[in-house]
């Protein structure tokens, strides 16, 4: 099983290689991100849950994932109100740092290579998108003093305008009522599908070349360290915790369950921050940083259940 690691990591060098030659341009993080965001990650998602269809033990797993989650994202968003001092707008973002994975750059990846099934990582996406990310745009839109008009009708409208939440949907209903796509649909979807994983992980590697840093105040190591430390550690123990101990999971679910756990902090927790006006230093460091240190946690933690 680690041999599957290989190729996430060799394509991820890949990427930053590529990307430190500047080969592609200075925009190629941005369009292959795109592209992977809007076109080969749906295709790949609806592609895999029409053909396996999510298991029964899925539902535990992701309860403990989800209560992990929860818990060290309530740890980093205490932290930045009762030790560091930060305005509400910057708490959500320590604990989207925190708990929000990147389940679709590098956790579909890690879920085609090591698991050999996409379908759990789906519903991860599908959580992700449809629930927390509202909350945190809602919360973040709290924060603001000005209310524009139309905010509350494009919160409400965040998961119908996600291509990946759409196929993700689409492909769970049809996987549950045993529907196929067309065969030459079918195997269009499989094609492009096909090209999600390699694109991902190149667009990963893109996105840790250093870049300019946003203008806005420098951050503590020390804030960006907890959250490296309670995304990259902590959430795996806490989630092996409760879904070992507590659920009695063993065996591939227990694995995807944490595996999932242990990857890194979202590249929407940067894209957030901006899009919010606040200092993008913490969001990007805590993003590098926990990626780094994935290409270790997620490798012991499949060493050690396997």
């Amino acid at each position: 099983m680690l041999a599957a690691f290989v190729p996430i990591w060799a394509l991820t060098a890949v990427g930053f290689v590529t990307g430190r030659a500047g080969v592609l341009g200075p925009a190629a993080v941005d369009v292959l991100g795109r592209f992977v965001f809007y076109v080969a990650m749906p295709a790949a998602l609806l592609d895999t849950l029409t053909r396996q269809p999510i298991g029964g033990t899925a539902g535990r797993a992701v309860a403990a994932f989800v209560v992990s989650t929860l818990i060290v994202a309530a740890v980093g968003f205490a932290a930045a109100r009762f030790v560091f001092g930060r305005p509400l707008a910057e708490q959500t973002i320590a604990a989207m740092a925190s708990g929000y994975v990147n389940a679709g750059n590098l956790g579909i990846p890690v879920a085609v290579q090591v698991l050999g099934d996409a379908s759990f990582i789906a519903v991860i996406l599908l959580i992700q998108t449809s629930i927390l990310t509202p909350v945190i745009l809602g919360t973040l839109d709290l924060a603001r003093t000005d209310h524009a008009a139309g905010r509350l009708r494009r919160l409400l409208t965040v998961p119908l305008r996600s291509p990946v939440m759409l196929a993700c949907l689409a492909g769970v209903l049809l996987g549950a009522a045993h529907v196929r796509l067309p065969a030459l649909a079918g195997d269009a979807v499989a094609l492009l599908g096909r090209a999600a994983v390699p694109s991902a992980l190149i667009a990963l590697g893109l996105s840790l070349v250093p870049r300019d840093a946003p203008d806005g105040e420098p951050r503590r190591p020390v804030e960006v360290g907890l959250a490296v430390l309670l995304k990259s550690c902590v959430q795996p123990v806490v989630c092996y915790l409760l879904a070992h101990l507590v659920l009695g999971l063993t065996g591939p679910a227990l694995l995807a369950a944490v595996l999932c756990a242990a990857l890194p902090a979202a590249q929407n927790t940067f894209i957030f921050a901006r899009a919010y006006d606040m200092d993008g230093t913490y969001a990007r460091d805590v993003i590098v940083a926990s990626t780094a240190l994935s290409m270790a946690t997620l490798t012991v933690a499949a060493a050690l259940l396997q």
